[in-house]
């Protein structure tokens, strides 16, 4: 497959589908190459073109340098085309036709390509070539507005949410396609509908129930009490959402009195007076470490975890055990990396090839669709490739 996309939706969708088996060649600009190999955390590996960012989903591909404005370039292109199963690009709708390279005019190249097109809003309607810069994604398709608390909202999610839901959607789609027939088939993936998508409960709740959504912090709107509570060290979730849960949470801290209050006796009064609920039941958490609570109503039936830190994520026994995290060599530096999140018959698909320099494979893949060197050496010279 051919890799055409930059930053962060396109990579990490080809990641993906490259830890799962595929051949990802991917193409960039010469002299500069994907944005993501200048950016991240560490300077010095920005000068060098590996930045943070652009090793985080880049391992186990190809790369080749191609200047697709030149006709030279565009007819490379198509040769490329010509060996290939898929191709993802996301640039702003309609560059790619504007280069003559769209879908109408590769698939008479390739009749079985498999063209997926990733946008911030989709090839079509009135926001189409607005720029998909994932905060302006998450604004847009309602995710700040229900993130954080009612006196803190819109907030944006902590990560990249709309760019990883997009690449995620598209590698779905990619591989749906790869099991069509006939095979041909344009993909058109829009990240703001990929992220509507995901809100499939709080899209519902107002689209058949009339609930207008909201941002409820740490709160579970569905239960109580449900949701985020302080102990002595740590914050705890706790999610008591059964009648039998909530019994047990309050038996066991030895709050038979909020049993019997009427404002908690069933999950609709629950509901309503949550917030009372949770600074009685903080009164006793409070004399307790989120460790030992986290132990103890777990044993009992209640679903309890600790918040974690990234690097408290990270080095959990629970995920360090099952081995999501990998290394590879980057320029003879042990590199940590993520591997495929999907474990099969057993076996986590993990990154063996380092995410490669820029046209690092320029001379065997341009051999390998029939330049000979001289060929190659002219238009590296001619700035093609």
């Amino acid at each position: 497959m051919l890799d055409l996309t930059n930053v962060l939706a396109g990579p990490y969708c080809c990641y993906q589908l490259a830890l799962m088996g595929a051949e990802v060649i991917k193409v960039e600009r010469p002299g500069g190459g994907d944005l993501a190999r200048v950016l991240g955390a560490e300077p010095n590996r920005n000068k060098a073109g590996m930045g943070v960012s652009f090793l985080a989903q880049n391992a186990e591909k190809k790369s080749v340098t191609l200047d697709m404005k030149s006709a030279k370039g565009r007819a490379l292109l198509k040769r490329l085309v010509q060996a290939t199963d898929v191709l993802v690009e996301n640039f702003r709708p309609g560059v790619m036709d504007r280069l003559g390279l769209g879908y109408n005019v590769l698939r008479e190249v390739n009749p079985n390509l498999i063209y997926c097109a990733i946008s911030g809003f989709g090839q079509d309607g009135p926001r189409r070539g607005d720029p998909a810069y994932d905060q302006i994604v998450q604004g847009i398709s309602g995710v700040m507005s229900i993130t954080g608390a009612p006196d803190t909202a819109p907030y944006r999610v902590g990560y990249p949410l709309a760019d990883t839901v997009g690449g995620m959607t598209a590698a779905f789609a990619v591989s749906a396609a790869l099991n069509a027939t006939p095979r041909g088939t344009y993909l058109d993936v829009a990240m703001s509908e990929a992220v509507i998508s995901t809100m499939g409960w709080v899209v519902s709740n107002y689209l058949v129930g009339g609930v207008m959504p909201g941002a409820h912090g740490n709160e579970n709107t569905t239960s109580a009490p449900s949701g985020t509570f302080a102990t002595r060290d740590n914050p705890i979730n706790i999610a008591a959402n059964r009648d039998e849960q909530w019994q047990a949470l309050a038996s066991h801290l030895g709050r038979d009195d909020l049993l019997s209050n009427p404002d908690y006796s069933t999950r609709e009064d629950r509901k309503q007076n949550r917030h009372t609920l949770r600074e009685a039941l903080e009164q006793t958490l409070r004399t307790r470490t989120a460790a030992d609570w986290v132990r103890e109503l777990n044993a009992i039936g209640v679903p309890t975890g600790q918040v974690l830190t990234v690097p408290q994520a990270l080095a959990d026994e629970q995920l360090s055990g099952r081995g999501l995290i990998g290394s590879v060599q980057v320029q003879g530096e042990d590199m940590k990396l993520a591997g495929s999140p999907v474990v099969m018959d057993g076996t986590r698909p993990m990154p063996k090839t380092a995410p490669p320099e820029l046209g690092a494979d320029n001379a065997s893949i341009w051999t390998e669709v029939g330049l000979s060197g001289a060929e190659i050496d002219t238009l590296r010279k001619e700035g093609i490739i």
